[in-house]
């Protein structure tokens, strides 16, 4: 699943959530097959919870509470199961881990058009020059930009969009040679050093989480 904010853009794995606080405009793509669960908290029940997004570790606990009160009567009884239920959950949903997944996004139109380019083909080998050619700017007003506008150098923004598909992919399945063939590493160490250092854990492993905030 794809979630994209002003300032953001999440892919979100399997077996991961995104927390969306009240109000904030986004978007959202999934592929065919997807299936998704939507919990809509009202404000007394957010009120702990963080004041801009958060992509979330979801246990399998909260899978299973998240499922069980989704097939709750639609008027559910606050003091039967559904409220037992409701109130385990938050709870989960408060000790989840937060994921280092998010993509900051530009808003200059010029690289919009080099975001949406790279997320669509995050192995392409094109460098910010070559990219400057394409969007009719030099490489040093697109380096300015992106310092500015993501908080990031260009290489380092493309890393983080590389590696948080590559966990999507990882999550679904693929293998660690295949995500990271995927994404653009021609080499499996590199992808593996890279990939640790952001999110704590080898590709091989099962979370992505042991380095995230507990927020």
């Amino acid at each position: 699943m794809r979630v994209t904010t002003d300032t953001e853009r999440y892919t979100v794995p399997p077996a991961r959530a995104l927390w969306l606080p009240a109000g904030l405009p986004h978007a959202v793509a999934m592929p065919r097959g997807l299936a998704m669960r939507a919990l809509f908290l009202r404000a007394d029940a957010a009120r702990d919870l963080p004041p801009h997004p958060a992509a979330l570790s979801v246990s399998a606990l909260l899978r299973e509470l998240i499922l069980a009160a989704c097939a709750e009567p639609l008027e559910w009884d606050e003091h039967g199961r559904g409220g037992h239920l409701a109130a385990l959950m938050l709870e989960e949903i408060r000790r989840a881990p937060h994921l280092p997944i998010a993509v900051p996004q530009p808003r200059d139109s010029r690289l919009q058009r080099l975001a949406t380019a790279l997320a669509a083909d995050p192995a392409s080998p094109l460098t910010l020059d070559d990219w400057a050619v394409r969007s009719g700017a030099s490489p040093r007003t697109l380096r300015r930009l992106f310092q500015a506008e993501t908080g990031m150098g260009f290489a380092r923004w493309r890393q983080a969009l590389r590696l948080a598909e590559a966990a999507a992919l990882l999550a679904g399945g693929t293998s660690p040679a295949r995500a990271a063939a995927a994404v653009g590493y021609g080499s499996a160490p590199a992808f593996g050093a890279a990939y640790r250092a952001a999110f704590g854990a080898t590709p091989g492993s099962k979370d992505i989480s042991a380095r995230a905030d507990r927020g």
